[in-house]
């Protein structure tokens, strides 16, 4: 995230009632509610996870072992399980 100067993006009179309630400070403006984003949508890891967790639950299907995966995936048992069983 980088800081804008106000002068820069904000008109004159919304600038001039900001600063009856603070100057000279910094001020972070949230998003708008119905544009946050979910954790991982914005860097892909969402995608990526979604994809491996399908990898996994078709190799289980096909007969791998979970102790199997868990050292292929890097990922504990329990964690494989828990992709496996997921509802």
């Amino acid at each position: 995230m980088k800081y804008q100067n106000a002068n820069n993006v904000l008109p004159e009179h919304l600038l001039l009632e900001i600063q009856q309630y603070v100057q000279g400070e910094y001020l972070y403006i949230p998003a708008r509610q119905s544009c946050y984003k979910k954790w991982g949508e914005k860097s892909g890891i969402r995608k990526i996870l979604a994809h491996r967790n399908k990898e996994i639950i078709n190799k289980y299907k096909q007969g791998y072992a979970m102790s199997d995966l868990a050292e292929e995936y890097c990922l504990f048992v329990h964690s494989i399980k828990q992709i496996i069983y997921k509802k």
